[in-house]
């Protein structure tokens, strides 16, 4: 589906996103989940959002502060989370919060699954170097019935390694290098060289625009064999590892390659008169680190493969 709608020009982050938020329902969701959310997810009309990071813990999402003490029948949110793209336009939050903070910080955390319409919620746009909206979003004395909890009481954080499998297998599905390539083939094609024709002529660079097409191809396989592996109830955690780290390592490879080859050109932002690509190599340059960073660092998803695929020792 995502190969279609890249195929197509049309933006899929968003969908994505809800689409990961689905596969968490389906997995560890309730007959409520499924019948108030799922449903309405699966028709396209409804989005989600992941409310996972906050201000002063990102990478180290264990040690979030947002509380959520229950009350009854009830739980009462009050925090911040950060990063929160597309909060804006979504209708549900998959939240995760701290139900304990006696324990183990893994050991002290609850989801949620919150209508972004209830009362005390409150979103700020956070713009990015990308040109991008992201978001802050605050809770302040959110309540919301236990019946909008996903998983155990104290459980979030194995609903959380639920998420990120998801999540993680879906970034080779998304591949932005699979755009940046069109755009990069179209602009070498009319593009002047400086010596003489056209910047497709140049071997370096048709060396890696070739590099940069296998490694697309390989993105997407290992992305298959995550889908294959849910598909077939499975969760693909280290699958899902792989397929992030190779696609976003490549991806980042492809920008500084041809930027490089762009010069002052790739450089210059949509809009801008002389810019390679109409501008979607700056852009891809800007918004290429971003993608090390959510789904997991590069970092924690190569300590994933080599501890628990490779048998290494730990990293720490």
């Amino acid at each position: 589906m995502f190969n279609e709608l890249e195929k197509a020009g049309a933006p899929y982050d968003g969908l994505a996103v809800t689409m990961l938020v689905a596969g968490v329902i389906n997995a560890v969701g309730t007959d409520f989940h499924r019948e108030q959310v799922l449903d309405r997810l699966l028709t396209g009309r409804f989005n989600c959002c992941l409310g996972y990071s906050e201000p002063d813990h990102g990478s180290d999402v264990a040690a979030i502060t947002t509380r959520a003490v229950q009350d009854g029948d009830e739980w009462v949110v009050n925090g911040q989370k950060m990063w929160t793209t597309m909060a804006h336009e979504a209708d549900w939050v998959i939240l995760l919060t701290r139900t304990d903070p006696d324990v183990p910080k893994h050991k002290g955390l609850t989801m949620f699954l919150v209508p972004m319409d209830t009362p005390g919620i409150e979103v700020q746009p956070v713009p990015t170097m990308a040109s991008e909206r992201t978001n802050a979003t605050f809770y302040d004395e959110v309540r919301i019935g236990d019946e909008w909890r996903l998983g155990d009481v104290n459980g979030g954080w194995s609903v959380m390694g639920v998420a990120l499998a998801f999540e993680r297998g879906v970034m080779g599905g998304t591949n932005p290098a699979v755009p940046l390539l069109r755009h990069v083939r179209g602009w070498a094609t009319d593009a002047p060289s400086p010596d003489g024709g056209n910047m497709i002529d140049d071997p370096l660079l048709r060396e890696r625009i070739a590099r940069t097409a296998i490694a697309n191809q390989v993105s997407q396989l290992l992305t298959l064999r995550a889908a294959w592996i849910a598909a077939t109830g499975g969760l693909p955690g280290l699958e899902g590892s792989m397929a992030k780290l190779y696609a976003t390592d490549r991806y980042r490879q492809a920008v500084g390659w041809f930027q490089q080859m762009a010069g002052a050109d790739g450089l210059l932002g949509f809009g801008t008169d002389g810019a390679a690509a109409d501008g979607w190599i700056d852009y891809d340059a800007r918004h290429s680190p971003v993608t090390t960073i959510y789904g997991g660092t590069t970092e924690i998803n190569r300590n994933n493969v080599a501890e628990r695929h490779l048998g290494l020792p730990r990293a720490r």
